[in-house]
């Protein structure tokens, strides 16, 4: 008899057992199928921050695009005064700002960290300095609420920001120009890029800046609060560019790169001339001040249009881009000028290319641009790393697989083309 209840009592237990393991097992299974809707239901929320140079961004964007919420801080004021960016003094403005920035984007969202999928912050190429003090405060941020955190490569995010505004499959040609870069390349996915030319020495928008610097634009009563580019831009609407005649740089180099140095010398040289005939000394107005900015952007504008269109004919050559609806992307900083938009627009209508500019508010640096870049790498799962992995800035940093020299060696030589352009 003792032995019979005791086979009883361990059935039972058996029973129960097997109960209570079915019962957890199918609260775990609810729990699952809770979370599976849960994500399904709630966009993948990212957000981005940004300060590879001057500008202290942060944005929070879903998964379909929209902007939740945004903060810009530029620090352009205060680097138009001391006559162009100093390092440390970015660096320091970064520091005051970004809590605040990345505060208010949250806040604007109405998304708390908790609810965000992940961070995506800028860490390659800019300014060392700008660069660590967004890399510091988002690796902070994704320690203390356990996120996820996606390293960004700024030219990338400016290369997919289009995408972000409208449908723009894979493969296109895209032409980034903005203050410290300038480069050509096929965007082949989104970490996929064949870099056909880049900048030599410098940028177009450095150009730019350090011309209307010589030129003391900063003096003019319309171009006081104006970058130099900007003042460059507006003083061109009223000058005559036939008036001063720039070389266009590396006319005999058949490839896809760079060179704004040379072209800067060419312009120095005519200023001090001038200023030596209207009798003043450097940081004076010069009269022709208007036709010397509006034969600069003519000269920068063929210059970037003559080696795009190069790169065109190549991507045709080796069939890199769809023989149906091909596009140029024309982004960063320096694709809001009107007149390089032009110069653009003649080089694909002649090839037979699209031209898709995203507006000029998202071709400067901002964070919009940065957690887009985000959500591409999230929904492709790309690049995405646990918040306790370290991860270092690179000031210097190419974009995707160089090809530059077998541009180079196939040495296309480009059909005339009218470069006539009205403002």
């Amino acid at each position: 008899m003792p032995n019979l209840l005791i086979r009883l009592f361990v059935l039972r237990c058996d029973w129960f057992g097997k109960m209570f393991r079915s019962k957890v097992k199918a609260l775990t299974l609810l729990q699952l199928r809770y979370t599976l809707r849960h994500t399904a239901s709630c966009s993948r929320l990212v957000l981005g921050i940004e300060t590879s140079c001057d500008d202290t961004g942060a944005a929070v964007l879903d998964e379909t695009g929209a902007i939740l919420g945004e903060s810009l801080h530029s620090q352009k004021e205060v680097h138009l005064r001391t006559g162009g960016i100093i390092p440390t003094v970015a660096q320091q403005l970064h520091r005051e700002n970004i809590q605040y920035v990345v505060q208010e984007a949250l806040e604007r969202s109405g998304v708390t960290p908790s609810q965000l999928a992940a961070v995506a912050t800028t860490v390659k190429p800019g300014l060392a300095l700008s660069l660590g003090v967004g890399l510091e405060f988002s690796q902070r941020f994704v320690r203390q609420h356990n996120k996820p955190f996606i390293p960004i490569h700024h030219m990338e995010a400016h290369a997919l920001t289009v995408r972000m505004l409208q449908s723009v499959s894979f493969p296109f040609l895209v032409l980034l120009v903005s203050g410290g870069h300038s480069l050509l390349a096929v965007a082949r996915g989104v970490d996929d890029f064949l870099l056909l030319g880049h900048a030599l020495d410098e940028a177009p928008g450095d150009t730019l800046d350090k011309v209307a610097r010589r030129l003391s634009l900063v003096k003019h009563p319309q171009c006081s609060s104006l970058s130099g580019g900007q003042a460059i831009e507006l003083l061109a609407r009223d000058g005559d560019r036939t008036k001063f005649s720039f070389r266009t740089p590396m006319g005999q180099t058949h490839d896809c790169c760079f060179s704004f140095a040379g072209l800067r010398n060419q312009i120095t040289m005519t200023i001090m001339k001038k200023e030596a005939e209207e009798g003043v000394e450097e940081g004076t107005l010069l009269k022709c001040v208007n036709d010397i900015a509006a034969a600069t952007q003519h000269t920068v504008a063929a210059h970037l249009a003559k080696r795009t269109h190069r790169a065109i004919l190549f991507c045709k050559a080796n069939g890199l881009l769809p023989p149906s609806s091909p596009t140029l992307v024309l982004s960063g900083g320096v694709a809001s000028n009107q007149y390089i938009r032009k110069a653009l627009t003649i080089v694909t209508e002649m090839t037979g290319l699209h031209l898709i500019c995203p507006p000029a508010k998202f071709c400067t640096d901002n964070g919009v641009m940065i957690a887009w870049n985000g959500v591409e790498r999230l929904r492709e799962r790309k690049g995405i790393l646990p918040p306790d992995v370290d991860v270092c800035y690179e000031p210097k940093a190419p974009l995707g697989i160089d090809i530059t020299a077998e541009v180079k060696a196939a040495a296309i030589r480009l059909p005339p083309m009218k470069m006539k352009i009205t403002n």
